[in-house]
Parts: C-alpha cells; sequence; structure tokens
C-alpha cells in the first residue's frame, strides 16, 4: 500500500512539474514544435511540410485558444479577404447533387491517396455542420446549413438581388478567414482543396432552392 502511495505522489509531482513548463511566458512553442516534428513523417503524399504554419495559423496558435492582437486579427482577414478569386465566368453555382456528393465525401489529402489534385478531394461538410434533415449523424464545430438560403431569403442564387449572401458564402467557403481570423473551417480556395467547380457545386447546396438545404 505504501509503494502505490508513493509511486502516485510521484506521478502528481512529475505532472505538475510538466505543466509549470507550459505556462505563458516558458517555451512552450518550441516543446510544441519539436513533439510535432518527431511525431510525424513523410507518408506518400502527406509530407511533414503541412506542418509549417503560415502567419495566420501561427498567431492563432501563439494566441492559444483566445484571439490574436486586434491589429492582427484585421490584418490576417483582409489579407485572407484578398486572396478570393471569385468565379472565372461569373457564377457561383452548380449542380447541388453534386454538392451534396461533396458534403458527405471526406477523402482527400491523406497518405494512402496517390494524388493530391482536388478533383480527388471531398469537402467533409457533415465533419462539422447539419446539412440536410435527414442526415443522423454529423458534427456540431460549426453552425447547422439548414435551410441555409432559405432563412436568408435566396430565391435565385444568380439574381442581382442575392449577390450579398452569395459572395459572402463564397468567400467563406473559398477563405474562411476572410470574416474570421481564426476559423478552423478549411480554406478550400486558398488552399486548393477544392476546385472552382466543385465549390460551384457546394454553393448550389447550400443555395439553390430546390437543394434538400432548402426544403
Amino acid at each position: 500500500m505504501y509503494k502505490f502511495k508513493a509511486i502516485a505522489i510521484a506521478a502528481v509531482i512529475l505532472v505538475i512539474a510538466g505543466c509549470s513548463t507550459l505556462v505563458p511566458g516558458s517555451n512552450y512553442g518550441e516543446l510544441v514544435k519539436k513533439m510535432m516534428d518527431a511525431s510525424f513523417r513523410n507518408e506518400g503524399i502527406a509530407t511533414t511540410d503541412r506542418l509549417i504554419q503560415d502567419e495566420a495559423n501561427a498567431a492563432c496558435s501563439e494566441a492559444q485558444g483566445g484571439n490574436p492582437p486586434e491589429d492582427k486579427t484585421e490584418a490576417i482577414q483582409q489579407a485572407a479577404l484578398k486572396s478570393v478569386r471569385m468565379p472565372s465566368d461569373g457564377k457561383f453555382t452548380g449542380d447541388w447533387r453534386e454538392g451534396e456528393k461533396l458534403a458527405q465525401n471526406g477523402r482527400g489529402m491523406t497518405w494512402s491517396d496517390k494524388t493530391a489534385l482536388p478533383k480527388d478531394n471531398g469537402g467533409n461538410c457533415l465533419n462539422c455542420h447539419q446539412v440536410t434533415k435527414e442526415e443522423v449523424s454529423y458534427g456540431t464545430i460549426g453552425p447547422s446549413l439548414y435551410h441555409y438560403g432559405k432563412d436568408r431569403g435566396v430565391l435565385d442564387p444568380e439574381s442581382q438581388e442575392s449577390r450579398p449572401i452569395v459572395e459572402y458564402t463564397w468567400t467563406k467557403i473559398y477563405n474562411a478567414k476572410s470574416y474570421n481570423a481564426c476559423s478552423g473551417m478549411p480554406r478550400f480556395g486558398h488552399a486548393g482543396l477544392l476546385d472552382e467547380m466543385q465549390m460551384k457545386h457546394l454553393m448550389a447546396l447550400l443555395l439553390d432552392p430546390k437543394s434538400p438545404v432548402n426544403r
């Protein structure tokens, strides 16, 4: 019994000692970098260059769950907004049926994939959002997207009347950091995860009145 207590006390001391090195102002960032570098390796198309953070992600990591300083937040959002490319042909929507397939597809960018081409990727929207009423399993990290277009009064996604909502939605899919510097949503267009046509299909899923999202 005494031996068990001694081991338990020693374990607690080690935990406390470990936590004391992770307080703000310590070398927390360097410790995390070393851990990440030691934990990952190149495997197929999944290479360790994914561990290299851009300025926006680095600032959000440094904030440790909070927000970067206001000036840095504004700079991140402005840079993200400038990165957004609107559809090359001026049309924002495709086929909602293809969009539904993309929303349900979580494949892509893994070590076992042959290529990193956008055509092989899914949107994996259900990992974070409710999309349609019929879905029985979905994530709740992000808000529900059910009735997304209907609640915003979008009767024709390509009309001028709908343009503010349509452009906002496109921008959010292309680079979500345009509106939220530390958004956890993938930057589908900016990072080349989906191509223009795939994003149009997702736009149709969200905005087309005939889509199950809006029925």
